[in-house]
């Protein structure tokens, strides 16, 4: 009996996990497991907790989102497609992004032993509310600083998408082609018909990534990715 008492006298508490809480990336971790909290990320050292999500402001366009990269990863053998995953940057970073897309071998980013992933995946894609979202400005910095190759904004409230491509350090808007499509440069065939995703017309959307899928260029990155 007295040396559970002792035990008990001396066991630690680990703190619940709040928002706005500054923390390293160890003791984020450490907190984060052992709490009831859903969607908690980890930005520049600072605690972000999601607020409820509305179908119409975060579901929908998720899900079409995971439509879209999904068509994509089932014809693509050797990436692997994420969906609210979270990522290892660095010591003060430890996002869970919506979606991300990575090349499994000798890609950027590996899978620890615990399952989670490490590094920047080669394409990140969030859901923002609008231009003043943390999306927009904080996550962008450390995901072109941690080389994060592709980085696709969805501003819901803005209807607009800003589909970014790392150029010499920078962030870069993708142009759409004489077709009105933006190709990724990172996954060839990964073709994107913007206006139809913002609208929800996803036959289209799913129309033009399978056009990309059918170009020699994708099938010379399934032989890349294969050998």
């Amino acid at each position: 009996m007295k040396s559970e008492l002792t035990n008990t006298r001396f066991k630690t508490t680990i703190p619940t996990l709040e928002n706005g809480d500054r923390l390293t990336r160890i003791e984020f971790e450490n907190r984060y497991t052992k709490s009831n909290v859903k969607k908690a990320e980890l930005i520049e050292g600072i605690v972000y907790m999601a607020s409820p999500l509305r179908i119409t402001k975060h579901g929908n366009p998720h899900a079409r989102i995971m439509t879209w990269l999904g068509i994509y990863w089932s014809a693509t053998p050797g990436i692997e497609l994420g969906d609210n995953s979270t990522v290892r940057l660095d010591g003060d970073n430890e996002p869970q992004p919506d979606a991300l897309l990575r090349i499994e071998n000798d890609g950027q980013s590996i899978i620890s032993e615990d399952g989670y992933v490490e590094g920047a995946p080669e394409l990140i894609v969030e859901i923002a509310a609008s231009t003043v979202s943390i999306d927009v400005h904080e996550k962008k910095k450390i995901y072109r600083r941690n080389q994060v190759q592709e980085y696709l904004v969805w501003r819901v409230e803005d209807g607009e998408i800003d589909c970014l491509s790392l150029q010499k350090g920078e962030y870069v808007q993708l142009q759409p082609n004489s077709k009105g499509i933006i190709c990724s440069e990172i996954f060839p065939g990964l073709w994107l018909d913007k206006a139809a995703l913002l609208t929800g017309k996803l036959i289209k959307v799913i129309e033009v990534v399978q056009l990309g899928l059918a170009t020699a260029e994708h099938q010379n990155f399934v032989d890349k990715l294969s050998s």
